[in-house]
């Protein structure tokens, strides 16, 4: 983990509110794993005054790409960045998807820009593993499957894909995935609690990706806990997380 000024390669919309920046860093690019997040100072003011979490959503050579969505001030400020700038990056930080093993087909389960880990974790490990994504969103406005692949989508709409949502997608298609099955998914929290939930019941290997805000991101304001199954207390999304065993903790 550093801290480094980093210079915007683009910004583009991929989708309606639906952006993706790069920058480039030679440091961050061999630092990162699928998985991990960087903490990212939007502005050279006090406003706002703390720093944004995203995860890597790809990297290509020196370049790190972050996707996010229009939600706030701090998003606005980055949708409205250009190529040439600079970032202030804290990062690589937190665990990443674990995805070594035995398991021969890796489900990538996905609900809005839950899907942003994804084209980084794709490229790590489809020569390795066969893929199966299933991805959901409120419409087909709203669904991004770039750098995806096999993708299964699913709309709260009926706009495209499967008219639903995406849990019960891939409960319907479970049966057609061969051989040693691991999951890895990210999304809303009622989502994430709806799988786990079956997942935890059928006995499939799966890791989570948990969503929160965080102010500091390295594990000293103690601001995004995650409460254990075992009872044992917590643990923090930013420092233990943000990827967690869905056995481990409680999604509620």
């Amino acid at each position: 983990m550093r801290i480094e000024k980093t210079q915007i390669v683009s910004v583009s919309e991929v989708q309606s509110g639906i952006f993706i920046l790069t920058v480039e860093s030679e440091y961050f690019a061999a630092a990162t794993l699928p998985g991990q997040f960087f903490n990212i100072r939007v502005s050279e003011s006090l406003f706002p005054l703390l720093r944004r979490p995203f995860s890597i959503s790809d990297l290509t050579g020196k370049n790190l790409s972050f996707m996010f969505d229009v939600h706030g001030e701090g998003t606005k400020i980055l949708s409205q960045k250009r190529a040439g700038e600079w970032l202030d990056i804290i990062g690589p930080l937190g665990h990443g998807f674990g995805i070594e093993g035995e398991y021969e087909s890796a489900i990538i389960v996905a609900g809005g820009l839950g899907v942003a880990p994804f084209p980084y974790l794709t490229k790590k490990i489809r020569n390795k593993k066969k893929i199966y994504s299933f991805i959901g969103a409120r419409s087909s406005r709203h669904l991004v499957t770039q750098g995806i692949v096999n993708v299964y989508s699913a709309t709260d709409d009926g706009t495209t894909g499967y008219y639903g949502n995406v849990v019960d997608l891939l409960k319907l298609k479970i049966s057609e995935i061969p051989g040693i099955k691991k999951i890895f998914s990210c999304g809303p929290t009622p989502m994430l609690k709806s799988l786990t939930d079956w997942v935890n019941f059928v006995g499939i290997e799966s890791e989570v990706s948990l969503e929160c805000a965080m102010a500091c991101g390295f594990g000293i304001c103690q601001g995004c806990p995650a409460e254990l199954h075992d009872g044992s207390g917590y643990k923090l999304v930013c420092k233990d997380g943000p990827v967690f065993n869905s056995q481990e903790i409680i999604i509620s």
